[in-house]
């Protein structure tokens, strides 16, 4: 192959998405190129480039600015970039609808290369194809299925259903239902009336409920039986039913397709599961009775995240796994102290914020949390006047000693004390409901700095366990304050625009170079940090309760504040730079590295950097639209 042509080939085949074609097909294509060359300040496309043939455009070098229907900027164009509206329509011989036009920004030399070619390897490749038949929001679902394609771990119940439910009618007698019991040697009855569920009978209720009391075995089962009834469906997560097995000190839960009953999941059928996963984890922390053995559990995080990591589950699944891990850490952490300490003298909630609420978390997470007291002591409201809550005497010491036995019991797990402080065992976010009203009142009236910070902390909060109608008080007031209020809405939104997709100026990446994390990207601060802003933006200007960056965007596009295609952008973009981020963590465990949020993305293949950069465009766009709406923001960014 001469120089000239040998050149052209090795250029097309470092450039997506040429570089997906066979080297032979490559080694066929410079032949069918032509070269032109445009001068700078000329309009784009020339009419010379507009031929009967049509032609797709490849940037050699120099710079393209293209503009959209309306005229405005719609993307530069650098080497290696394709400008394929000659060559929309599948007949290569249709005059084509031009939509974008620009002009040369700098002297630029450009590959042509005829739609009948293009067309054909568009029909002999189908990766070649996919690159230029999706819109950008298909590209990134593509990219997606590919980083899970392997997935195993989403474990749903429906694979440890191994028989079908064993049902009783309500009206039937004890002595049926024990007989029942023991001829399916089962330990629950799923009880029934009119074919729907009503209620359970375990061998607990025939013990307690019935023997124990010398009740008469003739009385009916619904005499007995639980009637408040946690239910799941068959395509549950695995680890989410064993959480709520968990939370709620039960060992048997009714499996259900729409209202009718498939099966039932027990604690006897997770342990017969044997595997690894987070369901074991679990078990083990419910069991554990000292703090040494939820460390010995919780040691076994990186090699959980690593192996879902590895199997392909989605950052989704994995990010709801990994909190809800951390909940039951935190939850077993608080019985312990309650054991230790006895009970609390007042309600309290111990709540989550940060990527632990969001269900969101990796094993590269620090703790953040705080705890919401009562407003009542010993029954009674307090003394509003009274500015110290008069804990000193009756509750203070308390809740000291518990917040330093949880918040260092999590640190020995592996989470570390947040650097900012942001635990329970600072006082100051250790407070009764009153306090933490006018927290969020100064914060969203005072629009300082260090508010916004804050807000950007605390507006992410979960109840993780406690006084769950504390927390519920005090979201309702935050809510329908920040709604009514945009100004603050306006500053969160500059605070939000701080944090930017590193896209350079052609879209290339933007890479760190501070000596430490050189041509790296931190794929959680110029990445994931900038979604979960514009979706908590969302939540608050739009009274949105939900906490988790994927509901909140799903439930912005149901109440008409997002579209649908701009919602699932989103979403899909957060679960593309998220699993990215993943996979690099489990690379570094893999390797007996310390995991860390900074990719090279030399790593990357060149459609998968492709695809990021498609992520952070979608991400700086919708930055652009918000910036729009609230002007105000803009100037404060």
């Amino acid at each position: 192959m001469e120089i000239e042509l040998l050149e052209i080939r090795d250029f097309l085949a470092h450039h997506t998405p040429f570089g997906l074609l066979p080297s032979e097909l490559l080694d066929t294509l410079p032949k069918f190129i032509t070269i032109r060359y445009l001068r700078r300040g000329t309009g784009f496309p020339t009419p010379e480039l507009q031929t009967p043939e049509n032609t797709i455009i490849i940037v050699r070098s120099g710079v393209l600015e293209l503009q959209d229907s309306q005229g405005n900027l719609d993307e530069k164009l650098g080497e290696g970039g394709i400008f394929p509206d000659l060559c929309s329509s599948n007949d290569n011989t249709a005059k084509p609808q031009i939509v974008r036009l620009g002009k040369v920004i700098e002297d630029t030399l450009l590959y042509l290369f005829s739609c009948k070619k293009f067309l054909e390897l568009r029909h002999q490749i189908p990766e070649f194809n996919r690159y230029f038949s999706h819109a950008i929001s298909e590209k990134l679902k593509q990219a997606i299925d590919n980083l899970h394609e392997a997935c195993v771990m989403a474990v749903e119940v429906r694979e440890l259903l191994k028989r079908p439910p064993v049902t009783i009618t309500h009206t039937a007698s004890i002595q049926e239902a024990a007989h029942l019991m023991t001829t399916h040697n089962v330990s629950s009855l799923m009880v029934l009336e009119n074919e729907q569920l009503v209620g359970l009978l375990t061998d607990s209720d025939l013990r307690r409920r019935c023997l124990a009391r010398g009740l008469s075995s003739q009385f009916p089962v619904q005499s007995i039986m639980s009637a408040a009834v946690e239910t799941i469906t068959a395509k549950t997560l695995l680890s989410t039913a064993l959480m709520i097995m968990t939370r709620l000190h039960i060992h048997h839960l009714p499996v259900l397709e729409a209202t009718k009953p498939i099966g039932m999941l027990t604690v006897s059928d997770i342990v017969t599961y044997q595997g690894a996963n987070s369901a074991f984890l679990a078990v083990n922390i419910r069991k554990a009775a000292t703090l040494d053995e939820l460390v010995s559990s919780a040691k076994r995080l990186p090699e959980l995240q690593m192996h879902l990591a590895n199997s392909g589950a989605s950052a989704l699944h994995i990010g709801q796994i990994i909190a809800q891990i951390t909940d039951s850490l935190t939850c077993r952490l608080l019985e312990l102290a309650e054991q230790k300490f006895g009970a609390p003298p007042i309600p309290y909630v111990w709540v989550a914020a940060g990527s632990q609420a969001r269900h969101e978390q990796t094993i590269v997470s620090d703790q953040d949390n705080a705890i919401i007291l009562s407003d009542h002591l010993n029954g009674n409201h307090s003394d509003s006047s009274n500015s110290d809550y008069n804990l000193q005497s009756c509750s203070e010491s308390y809740f000291i000693a518990l917040s330093q036995f949880v918040n260092s019991g999590l640190n020995a797990c592996g989470f570390p004390y947040c650097p900012g402080n942001t635990l329970a065992q600072n006082a100051k976010w250790r407070q009764p409901l009153r306090v933490w009203k006018q927290y969020f009142h100064d914060w969203i009236e005072c629009l300082e700095p260090k508010a916004l910070m804050l807000a950007t902390i605390f507006f992410d909060l979960r109840p993780i366990y406690g006084g769950m109608e504390l927390f519920n008080n005090l979201q309702q007031d935050v809510l329908a304050h920040s709604k009514r209020n945009s100004i603050f809405i306006a500053h969160i939104v500059g605070n939000a625009l701080s944090h930017r997709p590193p896209l350079g100026f052609f879209r290339d990446f933007t890479l760190i170079h501070d000596g430490k994390h050189d041509d790296t990207l931190d794929l959680k601060h110029r990445g994931i940090v900038p979604i979960t802003d514009l979706a908590r933006i969302y939540a608050l200007s739009t009274g949105i309760s939900a906490v988790s960056t994927n509901e909140r965007l799903y439930a912005a596009y149901q109440n008409g504040a997002l579209s649908q295609e701009m919602a699932d952008n989103l979403r899909d973009a957060l679960e593309l730079i998220a699993s990215l981020r993943i996979r690099h963590q489990a690379q570094q465990i893999q390797k007996g590295s310390m995991a860390d949020n900074y990719l090279p993305p030399a790593k990357l293949s060149t459609l998968e950097r492709n695809h990021l950069k498609d992520a952070f465009k979608i991400i700086q766009t919708m930055q652009n639209v918000l910036a729009d709406r609230y002007p105000l923001g803009r100037m404060v960014a």
